[in-house]
């Protein structure tokens, strides 16, 4: 496999590539094939962006069919017919049914731009500046987005400070069951130098901080204490949204109402980049013309495969399937942990993103060494990478997810024998 010209002429940035030490040649659904031939099954999924496959057939003739058109590939913001499709068909779609009248804001093409979109609206409509953004998550690697980013192997890269966020523990890490009631004393107390600040920025699901679960209560007091203290209540659901997690969103079901919602990776169906803010009506008529414009905020390909991409959630078995695909997972993983109960082991998911807690990032990385070398891709997450995560495809055939199961179940044992 010759890599001479990407270790020759590539920046030394690169970094998935060295897990995956291969020449990708062509992909399929749930499954890559390199240059050699081999075939290998797909768990990671290009970090949560192909929720219905590599060149899922439906998209790649929706955009054949776009391109033999002349379609408007890039229109910065200007009115086209694929944007007023994608719009109107999010609108009945998601929104409508749940009775969602948030306005829809394209930015830059990935999800750190619609974090910087979204903090730099809430300080526009409070006049605020600090954010309140909890341990263990990931909201992007530009200057704003990586201020409220906790992971410190990333912060140390910025080369400047990153202030004006205050960081509170998410529910699941040590003091996170009373943090937010302590900050909302904090809040409460004239004389305690706390101000209040201009946002709420939170995961439901966070996902790069290593599947860390948070509840309806949890989350509800957030929102609770957001409008109490007139700041805004965003939600990340960059990666755990769009079908991941069992429903379009992933707090489905738990009652919320978001003042701002930020989505991407999964939302253009293709793999096509696109990122998008859901702002409520009274929030985004804070901004004016152009006071937050892009270059790439018109991606005709994305609207193309993105709306066809909605029609998934039209079809009540599609997410019942994910459920099913979930608990399978699930149950997989809780196997391979009650093989080895000495290592303490711990699952954790929702839907079809599930994850296995090793408490070690050595072995975590040496079990994507042994997945690798059997023909499956995965990639490890949360603190040090200790957390094996598992994101195939949502339409991932059984056969390849069965088979995949069976293939980390021997990596792992594999791994755990060097320990």
């Amino acid at each position: 496999m010759d890599t001479t010209i990407f270790e020759q002429h590539e920046s030394e940035i690169r970094g998935y590539c060295r897990a995956y030490p291969t020449v990708f040649a062509s992909a399929s659904n749930a499954r890559q094939i390199d240059e050699a031939g081999t075939s290998y099954i797909d768990f990671f999924a290009g970090a949560g962006v192909l929720n219905f496959g590599h060149n899922n057939p439906k998209m790649k003739e929706a955009l054949i069919d776009f391109i033999q058109a002349d379609g408007v590939a890039h229109s910065l913001d200007t009115y086209t017919t694929t944007k007023r499709d994608f719009i109107a068909r999010f609108h009945e779609v998601i929104l409508a049914p749940r009775g969602m009248d948030h306005k829809m804001q394209f930015m830059g093409p990935t999800g750190s731009n619609a974090i910087e979109a979204a903090l730099k609206l809430a300080r526009l409509a409070t006049g605020r500046r600090e954010i309140v953004a909890f341990s263990h998550g990931f909201h992007g690697m530009t200057l704003g987005s990586l201020a409220a980013t906790a992971n410190q192997a990333f912060r140390q890269w910025a080369g400047v400070p990153l202030t004006d966020v205050v960081r509170l523990p998410f529910e699941t890490a040590p003091g996170g069951r009373t943090g937010i009631a302590d900050y909302a004393a904090a809040l409460r107390d004239p004389s305690s130098g706390v101000t209040a600040p201009a946002a709420f920025l939170v995961e439901p699901v966070q996902a790069e901080g290593g599947v860390n679960l948070a509840s309806r209560e949890w989350l509800h007091e957030i929102q609770d204490l957001a409008r109490e203290v007139g700041a805004l209540f965003i939600v990340d659901d960059i990666q755990a949204a769009v079908g991941r997690t069992g429903g379009y969103f992933s707090f489905d079901g738990m009652d919320l109402d978001p003042d701002i919602i930020a989505l991407a990776k999964g939302l253009g169906g293709f793999g096509t980049p696109i990122a998008m803010t859901l702002n409520k009506p009274e929030v985004d008529a804070h901004w004016s013309p152009g006071a937050h414009t892009g270059t790439f905020r018109g991606q005709g390909m994305s609207f193309v495969a993105g709306t066809v991409a909605l029609d998934y959630f039209t079809d009540e078995s599609f997410l019942a399937d994910v459920l099913a695909k979930g608990e399978q997972m699930r149950e997989s993983l809780t196997t391979i942990a009650a093989a080895h109960p000495e290592r303490d082991w711990e699952v954790r998911g929702r839907g079809m993103m599930q994850a296995l807690d090793t408490g070690d990032g050595a072995f975590a990385k040496r079990v994507q060494q042994e997945c690798f070398e059997r023909g499956l891709l995965i990639g490890p997450c949360g603190s040090g990478g200790r957390v094996i995560k598992l994101i195939p495809p949502l339409t991932i055939p059984e056969e390849d997810l069965e088979q995949g199961l069976t293939l980390l179940g021997q990596a792992i044992d594999a791994a755990a024998k060097d320990l």
